[in-house]
Formats: structure tokens, sequence, C-alpha cells
């Protein structure tokens, strides 16, 4: 591990391609990586397993899944019995906020991370969120990070004692294509990722948004996708 310290970094790790290039940043940055999984009831639970694998091939400190029940709220195509959208183009994806946006996700998310962060005595949570793939996801902002960040400094015992904790979101402005070349160079282990939103069995469907931007990507990157799709 380049520059390993003993200092923490929470890292938000789906399984999918963004958080595994996160974690593996996070590793470059010299952080012991402690590994935070949310099951949350996704429909695309072969994720967890996927962070499962991840955390093993990057030599994480530590990986923990926590269970949240957000399918009894429902509201998402991830959560509830609802249709993912297919084979859509890139305005249509862009033109509002999709139904497979999970109300409050990332929210929930952070705020564990930060409770997580808060036990460790960790100052840094790394999250792969990105504002260029996902502009229709209001949870992928930068003013929606900035907002949570300042939430933590006023409601949480790191924030009164002065030392705050920081979300650090290296991959916010970067295109898919750009994403995947980092992740080269870190060695990122794309095989055992898992980006799909309808997946079959343990493939990726091939055609929901989530599948159609990671082909892109890799087209773009002039890198062959190591994954099985069920269509490609």
């Amino acid at each position: 591990m380049d520059g390993q310290t003993s200092e923490r970094a929470v890292v938000l790790a789906s399984g999918g391609l963004d958080s595994t290039v996160t974690a593996a940043i996070a590793r470059r940055d010299g952080y012991a990586l402690y590994l935070l999984t949310i099951a949350y009831q996704q429909r695309h639970a072969v994720e967890v397993e996927r962070s499962r694998q991840v955390a093993t091939a990057l030599e994480a400190h530590q990986h923990v899944v926590i269970n949240v029940d957000l399918g009894t709220i429902g509201g998402s195509a991830l959560t509830a019995n609802l249709s993912v959208p297919k084979l859509r183009t890139e305005s249509e994806r862009n033109r509002d906020v999709p139904v497979t946006y999970v109300p409050g996700r990332n929210l929930i998310f952070l705020s564990l991370a930060a409770a997580h962060a808060e036990v460790l005595g960790a100052s840094i949570i790394y999250f792969g969120a990105n504002v260029i793939d996902y502009s229709g996801y209001p949870d992928c902002r930068p003013e929606f990070i900035q907002a949570v960040e300042a939430a933590l400094q006023t409601g949480t015992k790191a924030g009164m004692q002065g030392k705050g904790i920081e979300i650090r979101a290296p991959l916010l402005r970067m295109s898919k294509a750009e994403i995947i070349r980092l992740g080269l160079t870190l060695n990122v282990p794309f095989q055992l990722t898992h980006s799909c939103y309808d997946p079959v069995g343990s493939m990726a469907c091939g055609q929901c948004d989530s599948c159609q931007i990671r082909k892109q990507g890799f087209s773009e990157a002039g890198v062959v996708d190591p994954i099985q799709y069920a269509v490609c």
C-alpha cells in the first residue's frame, strides 16, 4: 500500500465501480481502509457480496455491512415493485430525477458513515458520488455534500470538539472513462465490481441506465469491460 499510515478512513463501499475506485484512491492516499456497506433491501443485492470480495482484494482493515430496510419505505425502482428503465438515451437519463433514485439514501448512508467514523476516531469519509453520470440524483451534488458536512460539524461530538468529519468525493466531476482510466493505474479489480440495477442472476442486464453508463465508459476509455452482461 502506497504510503500507508495508521490514520483511518471510512469508505462507503457498494461493490460498484465508482465506490471501488474511491476505495483505491483512499488506499493510495495512505489511509487504513474501513469499508462500510449498507444493505438496504435493494433489488441488486448481489452488490453486497461483491463489496465483500472488493474488501478482500483491497486488503481493507475492516469491512462492516449494516442492514437498513429501505424497502419498507419504497418509492424507488431499486427498493419497490417498479420497473427499472432500460435503453434510455443520455438526454432521457438527464431529463429529471429518475425512478431509480432512492429517497434519502445517501443522506442515510453518510449519517451511518459519520457514526462509524466517530466510533473509529476517523476524520475522513470517502464517498463515490459523481455529478456527471448521475446529474438527476439530488444527493450526488456538491451542495448536498457540503450541507451534510456542515450538519456533521454541528451535530456530532467530533464537530463539537473542533475535529470535524470531512466528506471526500474524489470522483465528483470525473467522467466514467476518466474514472476507469484512474482505476487502472490503481490496479482496481474491475472484474469484481457490480453496477447493474436489474441483474439477471449474478450477471448485469446490459440495458439499465447504470449498465449503459458503464459500457460507454469502458468503450471511451478504450478498455474491455471484464464483467459479463446478459445482453451485450
